[in-house]
């Protein structure tokens, strides 16, 4: 089976691994461009750019995938599915009629539709996610979904952990949809719900409103965003770990000073003094 393979994400990466390891080879990696990162606005290429040359196939980044000339090379490609993971733009006509699309989306859909289905579900206190291998719609993560599974979310899991079990349940329920091609069947709209990209409301925590959201959050945004609370000066203070005492207040317990490296909350505050 000829596969072109469109994913951005180190998630997506993960995915790429698996595929390209077995009978399902990708023929084609589309991934967005380079961009600048870091304080240094180093130009730096998507995890999938780097997966995809470290295993030698062949590699588009366009500044959009639907124009012209990208969807005439993942044509040129001719795949008999396209696999979308964690892409991180749009896809749209003609590209999304042109051939079968599967997406891999890390949510029990139709709950967690959209940018940050993993970290929504850490930070609403779900207790099980999962993953979804559906048909790619013009609608938001809203097509007919052919294979699903369910995954715990522990007291202590982060996006870390949480990401890392849900790539490998996502690359096994994919090669089985690839394999067995099962049938597909709708979402149930009546349990939509939407997982909008994080913010810097979302980063920003007040441990004494919220004590369990913000312990929360520290978790769903470690360690790619990152939790901070609003110092007095106009700077922040990011927060890498916490938890809750026995009282059920919050308790940093490692942080990231402004301009400064992780070190433990207590000496923080000793340096403070």
């Amino acid at each position: 089976m000829q596969i072109a393979y469109l994913g951005t994400s180190d998630f997506a990466a993960a995915i790429l691994r698996r595929l390209a390891a077995g009978p399902h080879r990708p023929v084609l990696v589309v991934t967005r461009p380079d961009r600048p990162a870091g304080r240094g606005r180093t130009l730096t290429a998507p995890p999938v750019a780097l997966t995809a040359r470290e295993l030698a196939i062949d590699l588009d980044q366009p500044e959009s995938v639907n124009q012209p000339e990208a969807v005439a090379r993942i044509a040129a490609a001719q795949p008999d599915v396209v696999v979308v993971c964690a892409f991180g733009a749009l896809i749209k006509e003609p590209l999304l009629s042109a051939h079968p699309i599967l997406n891999v989306h890390p949510s029990l859909l139709p709950r967690w539709r959209g940018a940050a289905p993993i970290e929504r579900a850490l930070l609403a206190g779900d207790a099980q996610t999962g993953v979804s291998i559906m048909q790619l719609t013009a609608g938001l993560d809203s097509g007919p979904i052919c294979l699903q599974a369910g995954a715990p979310i522990t007291a202590d899991d982060t996006y870390a952990t949480l990401s890392a079990r849900l790539e490998d349940l996502s690359a096994t329920l994919l090669l089985r949809a690839l394999d067995d091609q099962p049938p597909f069947a709708d979402q149930d709209e009546s349990g939509v719900t939407y997982a909008e990209k994080i913010t810097a409301q979302d980063r920003t925590i007040d441990p004494e409103a919220d004590p369990v959201g913000a312990e929360r959050a520290v978790r769903a945004l470690h360690p790619h965003i990152g939790a901070r609370i609003a110092l007095d000066d106009g700077s922040f203070l990011g927060v890498q770990q916490a938890r809750l005492d026995d009282e059920g207040r919050f308790v940093p317990v490692t942080v990231l000073p402004p301009g400064g490296r992780p070190m433990a909350y207590d000496d923080y505050l000793r340096g403070r003094r």
